[in-house]
């Protein structure tokens, strides 16, 4: 049944693909292979079917190339809008920050001169009852004198003989007991006057204490709104850089400190700086989550230093193809990414450094070290060309190789290894902490 279904279909596709016979001929023989209708359409199927593989792989491969191409610049657009907000809020920041110091001293100004009104209405209150409890001694004085002055008016129309010369002393006496009354009642008017004149300064320099109190509070109630939204975009710059660290196997303590001891350098000169010796909670307050502010930003000026000095770039900038990943491969332990392409494609520096060997090592093939700051380290092996020296220092994406095939590989491709403190970590790690930050 098969023998008749072949036959059949033999005779199908001879139409089509003639019988062919292709002829071996040696010095004594000649012998002939015959090429069915059926052999035909297989090896033409077969043909078919790895040229279309080819024209897919093709594709994927110029896919990838063109989606790595476009997505670092909306990351670096979006990074750089992130930076400019963040320096526009800092900026409105400091400007509100001297709006509530000066509003302060206005305040501190204000009250200095209700304190000075109010000591000054005190002491002309405290006169005043003076100079009442004067006039109180002289009307009694004068109402004495008037009694005694008609007690003598009383006796003078008995006998004028005996007190015509008592008559003119009472009337002396009288006489300056008035004018003391005239320069009492002066003073006393003056007095009201001035007290006056203290109590509407009181309550002018009251009002401009409530203006300056207001002020302060609104001043404070918008510093409270941009200190919280500082809060909120440093905590937005502190998480992912935290979530790298530790998605990559790095101390982030140990890493902040590392880099704060190779930062340190302070100087300037100082000057004595002045207290106000009266106290407000809400600027106290403020200056502290201002200096908290200030220790965040620090953490993440800190954090972009360490990241500037780490290798989290690209080796291979052009298309390739991941064929081994980090960890266990064939009963053994593979401590890097194999990442295939054609023998030629540039490979560059994942981060600054310097060059510790350049050069043939078993296994590797030709193989570079790079030596970076933090105690990292980065491996590039099976080169087919070194384009660096032994000491010489290199950049971020600085051209250190070309990819190949030498050392223990079945193909070009290349070997990449990261190293921290000595020991071997996954460099997919490095890779897509970088992807998530940037």
């Amino acid at each position: 049944m098969l023998q008749s279904l072949s036959n059949r279909m033999n005779a199908a596709l001879g139409r089509l693909l003639p019988e062919q016979r292709l002829f071996l001929k040696s010095d004594q023989t000649t012998r002939f292979v015959r090429l069915s209708p059926m052999t035909q359409a297989a090896a033409l199927g077969g043909t078919a079917i790895v040229l279309s593989w080819a024209i897919v792989a093709s594709s994927i491969l110029v896919t990838d190339a063109v989606s790595v191409g476009t997505t670092a610049d909306p990351a670096a657009r979006t990074r750089s809008a992130f930076e400019d907000r963040l320096n526009a809020l800092a900026t409105e920041r400091d400007a509100r920050a001297a709006e509530a110091l000066a509003a302060q001293e206005r305040f501190a100004a204000a009250l200095d001169q209700v304190s000075q009104m109010q000591t000054q209405l005190l002491a002309s209150e405290e006169q005043r009852r003076e100079l009442e409890a004067g006039l109180g001694v002289m009307q009694a004085s004068l109402h004495n004198v008037l009694a005694g002055q008609e007690q003598a008016r009383d006796v003078a129309a008995l006998s004028d003989e005996a007190t015509a010369p008592g008559a003119a002393p009472a009337a002396d006496r009288a006489e300056e007991v008035t004018a003391a009354l005239d320069i009492l009642s002066g003073e006393l008017k003056s007095a009201a006057v001035r007290r006056t004149e203290a109590e509407d300064k009181a309550a002018e320099a009251q009002r401009l204490a409530d203006a300056a109190t207001t002020e302060r509070d609104e001043l404070v109630a918008r510093n409270d709104e941009i200190f919280a939204q500082l809060e909120d975009a440093v905590e937005m710059s502190v998480k992912p850089l935290d979530e790298m660290f530790q998605n990559v196997g790095v101390d982030g303590d140990k890493l902040l400190e590392t880099v704060r001891e190779g930062y340190s350098g302070q100087g300037g000169p100082l000057t004595p700086m002045g207290y106000s010796s009266r106290g407000n909670a809400e600027i106290s307050e403020s200056e502290a989550r201002a200096q908290e502010i200030v220790v965040s930003l620090d953490k993440v000026n800190r954090y972009r230093i360490a990241v500037s000095k780490l290798p989290l770039a690209m080796p291979i900038k052009s298309a390739f193809r991941y064929t081994s990943g980090f960890g266990a491969r064939w009963n053994r332990k593979h401590e890097g990414i194999d990442m295939a392409g054609p023998v030629g494609t540039p490979i560059y520096a994942t981060g600054d450094g310097v060059i510790v060997y350049a050069g043939w090592m078993n296994g590797y093939g030709n193989l570079i070290k790079i030596k970076h700051e933090l105690g990292t380290e980065t491996r590039y092996g099976h080169l087919s060309k070194i384009r660096v020296k032994v000491g010489q220092k290199v950049s971020r994406n600085s051209l250190i190789g070309d990819m190949g095939n030498t050392g223990r590989s079945t193909g070009p491709h290349l070997h990449y290894e990261v190293r921290v403190d000595g020991k071997a970590v996954n460099p997919m790690s490095f890779i897509k902490a970088a992807e998530n930050v940037f």
